[in-house]
């Protein structure tokens, strides 16, 4: 089994900034993909960032320039900076993972979400 799971949540002011680690654990063969998503209270689920294998990026337009996703090479770890933070980015974050695991299935695999909110 593939198992992710995010911490780094809480309670910030507008303008702060936060970082959310999530790590991969289990019997990975192979990590394609790594995202985050958010999903505010009466909205869908939607893009924050992804990254791939081999180092490219996504951002959702809402989050350009505010929010970097990284992960150390080879690592099962990858962490989503989040600077100047808005009221707007309150939401539940969740981590995703792709890839294939030691009997080369296909896995696809979320956490359990961290919750941000931003308010004064």
């Amino acid at each position: 089994q593939v198992h992710v799971e995010e911490s780094g949540g809480g309670l910030v002011q507008p303008g702060e900034s936060l970082s959310l680690p999530c790590e991969v654990s289990g019997n990975i063969f192979s990590i394609n993909g790594l995202g985050w998503y958010r999903q505010a209270p009466g909205k869908q689920r939607e893009l924050v960032a992804v990254t791939n294998s081999g180092g490219a990026t996504n951002y959702g337009d809402s989050v350009k320039g505010r929010f970097t996703i990284s992960r150390l090479n080879a690592q099962k770890v990858v962490y989503l900076q989040m600077n100047s933070l808005k009221p707007e980015d309150t939401a539940v974050y969740y981590c995703n993972a792709v890839g294939y695991d030691i009997n080369r299935r296909p896995y696809d695999v979320w956490g359990q979400g961290t919750q941000v909110t931003v308010s004064s």
